[in-house]
Formats: C-alpha cells, structure tokens, sequence
C-alpha cells in the first residue's frame, strides 16, 4: 500500500491548484498599479509617455479580465496548461509596457520576477524553466530595444550602461534564485502535504481494522455458545437416528457445520481480540503483534525484552494503539526488507522510559541520506543486487516517514543509526552491523494509569 502512494497522490501534481479568481484579483492588482505608475509619473513627474500605447496595454489586461469573470465561473481551477497561458499573458503585457515606458531605466521592470514565481510556486518544472526563459528574454529584449524616458522639456532620462547592465544582470539573477527558492520550497510543502494524507490514510485503514477485527471477535463471542449448544444437540441427535441413516447423515452436516463456522470466528476473530478486548498489553506482545505479519518472510526474527536497570524487572502493561502498532510494523517491515538473515527486535524498560530497538544484518542506511531519513519522498538509487531482493520497493522514503509520524505522535523521540561502519569489509563487521532504529517514549505517555485496569463488563449487542 505504501509504496503505490506516491504514484496515486502525486500523479496530478501542479494541475488544477490554483483558482482562476485567484489569478484575476492579482491581476486586478496589477492593473490598478499599472495605471497609478503611468498617472504619478506623467502627472506628478512630467514625464512624457506614449499614454495610448500605454492604456492600450492596460486595456488588454482589463479586456482579458472581464471576458474570464464572464466566461468561467470564479471556483474554477486552471489546468496546467491555462495556468501557463495566463502567465504566459501577464508577462507580455509586463514586457511590453516596460518596453513603452523605459525599458530597464524603469524600477518596475522587477516585476517580471512575479509571474516566474508563481508559475515555480504551482507549475511543473518544464512550464516553469519555459516561462523564466521567457522572463530572460524579455527583460534583454527591454535593455536594448525601448522608448526612452523624456521629460517635459525633451531630456531623456539616461543612466550608465554599467548601470543598465548590473540592473539586467540583477533581474536575470533574481529570476533564476527567486524561480529555483520557490519552487523548492512549494515542492517540499507539497510533499509533506502528500506524505501526511498517506499518514492519515493509513492511520484510516489500521483504526478501521482494528474496529472491525473487533466486531469480528465479539461476534465469535457471541456466537460461541449458540454454536456449542448446536454441536451438542447434533451429536445428541446422531446417537438416536442409528435406525435412520439419512436423517443421522444430516444431523452429521449440521455438527460439521457447526464446526466450521467455529473455527472461521476463531480464525476472524483473534486478532480482534487483541486489539477491542484487551486495551492494553505487555510491552513484548504488542512488540509481537506488529511483527507478526512479517515473521514468515524467510528472515529470523529474534525478541528480547530485559528491564535497563534493576528493580524494573517487571514488564510493563503499555496501550495498544494502532498508530504505535501500525509504525512499529512499517520499521519491521523494513529491517525484514532489507536483512541478509536475522532482525533483532528489543524492548527495555525503566520506571520513567520504554526503550523500542529495532536491528538488523542488512548493510545499513546509505550515508548519503542517513541524515534525511523520516523525510517523506527521498529517492534514491538502487544497485542490481538491492533491486531484486526488494523489485516492489520504490526507494520514496514514504513508509519510514509514515512510521516517524505516528510513533512520533504517540510520544515517542526516534533515532536512526547503522550498527557499524558500511565501509568496513563483510569479515571485519559484527552481527548486528545493518541498520538500527531506536524510539524512545516517557512511560507516562504508553503506560495507562492503575485506575484503567481491567477489561470491564461484556455488553450485548442490540440489533
């Protein structure tokens, strides 16, 4: 499930993110900027500007407004394509006025860095590279060809061609850092956006079977003594049918029946024992349960459990709650994966804290992201060898994401270690040599106080 997540969550990213009213009340904005830029600096300034040219540009940008407003409802989210092409819009009527009104000699010309931004902050990458060549091209295209700035009395504003140059060279720079800072920052928030929605889902998905393991187990319940009394009768009946074989035959059938149904509650219901009927359990049986799916993989699982300090002999009696169990199982899951024979998985206790260890044989977390480890979607890339111990695995990170974020919600601080060094030739390296994740969480957070003790009374259910 974990590993077909990023493909499902990722598959439309950077379409249909952003409203077109949105980009609409942007524009307004521009609009209104632009038109208080041209009146200040004609007006105030006296400035002598092409003001038909000028409003014609504008007038685009008013023009394109009101046929969307009218067009397209306001809920309306754009593709990836229209998102380009509204960009896309913005940037040539930007360029062009600046072209109209100075060329770099106008401060505004730092507004082509906005639409590059944007298009980092929720386009894909191709759109975005296209969209900032553009951006580049058209703020060189504004420092050589333009209409000068002139005065009332005819002077052109002029400034030094050293000047000129360091103000595109600025602009070109700002596109490429201000397009590349954005981008990173949008993609990594809408990563962990992702990586969270596959945390809550499969938080989702172990709460719901959780819940229904324990229908099952209090239907077995239920269902046990009625099933007892039918075998009894059966067998009672087969006794006395001897002088009536078909009869006794279908009294056989009920008996067999009866034993049937037995042993699919017994099957359904086990595991919803554990998790409705005890609320709690020791430290080592729910170390166990998370394990469980993973023991007949072909590795050797190994548990221990020893108390850290004497006096703590006794094993504590800790919650049994499925984000816990669901995060400890994906970390096995990975020891397991990645193993040459054996896991080991160790439980220690004091008073105060509850110590989870989780190692392997394998050949540890590769030094190149051992300090990233958690963070959701850190690729990397597989040898021969790795590829075909583990063909379903994708690399993405997002199952040890997910295992920190519930253990991590539950209380507990999680370490991630190699056993020893992975430079060190096979013969030098000790048995535990592969990777060791360690989570530790104060007693008060797993521990239930004494007054929760006790199953409590059985409750029948009421149709």
């Amino acid at each position: 499930m974990v590993t077909a997540l990023p493909a499902l969550l990722s598959r439309d990213a950077g379409a249909n993110m952003v409203r077109l009213r949105t980009l609409i009340l942007v524009r307004w904005m521009a609009i209104a900027g632009q038109i208080a830029a041209i009146l200040v600096a004609s007006q105030v300034y006296g400035l002598l500007l092409p003001l038909g040219l000028c409003a014609l540009a504008v007038g685009f940008s008013v023009l394109a407004n009101l046929l969307l407003v009218g067009l397209y409802p306001e809920n309306r989210r754009l593709s990836e394509a229209e998102a380009f092409l509204t960009l896309l819009f913005d940037l040539a009527q930007l360029a062009f006025l600046l072209v109209l009104t100075g060329g770099l000699t106008n401060p505004f010309a730092i507004l082509l860095l906005a639409p590059v931004t944007i298009s980092a902050s929720m386009l894909r990458l191709r759109s975005t590279l296209l969209l900032g060549a553009l951006a580049i091209l058209s703020v060189s295209v504004a420092m050589v060809w333009y209409l000068p700035l002139r005065f009332a009395d005819g002077t052109e504003l002029v400034i030094p061609r050293l000047f000129a140059f360091g103000f595109w060279l600025s602009i070109v720079i700002g596109i490429l850092f201000l397009g590349l800072y954005s981008r990173r920052v949008a993609t990594e928030m809408r990563h962990m956006s992702e990586a969270l929605l596959a945390t809550q889902m499969a938080l989702a998905r172990e709460q719901k079977l959780t819940d229904l393991a324990g229908v099952v187990a209090a239907a077995a319940h239920e269902l046990g003594t009625p099933l007892a009394t039918i075998k009894l009768v059966s067998a009672e009946l087969i006794d006395e049918l001897d002088a009536q074989p078909e009869l006794q035959e279908d009294a056989r059938l009920i008996r067999e029946q009866a034993d049937r149904c037995r042993d699919i509650l017994r099957d359904m219901g086990r595991a919803g024992k554990d998790d409705l009927h005890l609320r709690q359990a020791p430290l080592s049986a729910v170390l166990r349960e998370a394990a469980e799916p993973h023991l007949a993989r072909g590795k050797q699982v190994d548990f221990a459990f020893v108390p850290i300090m004497d006096g703590d002999e006794a094993q504590p009696t800790i919650l049994r709650r499925p984000e816990i169990i669901h995060g400890l199982r994906n970390l096995v899951q990975n020891a397991v994966d990645f193993a040459r024979s054996t896991v080991w998985v160790e439980g220690e206790w004091t008073s105060r804290r509850i110590v989870v260890r989780i190692t392997d044989d394998g050949e540890g977390f590769p030094p190149s992201v051992i300090g990233r480890i958690g963070d959701p979607f850190v690729r990397a890339r597989r040898s021969e060898p790795e590829a075909e111990k583990r063909p379903g695995y994708e690399g993405m990170g997002l199952g040890l994401f997910i295992a920190k974020t519930l253990l991590e919600r539950s209380g507990a601080e999680l370490s991630f270690a190699n056993g020893t060094d992975p430079f060190l030739p096979p013969e030098d390296r000790p048995d535990r040599c592969g990777a060791v994740v360690e989570a530790v969480w104060d007693a008060a957070d797993l521990v239930p106080p004494p007054s929760s003790g006790g199953l409590g009374e059985n409750t029948r259910f009421e149709s």
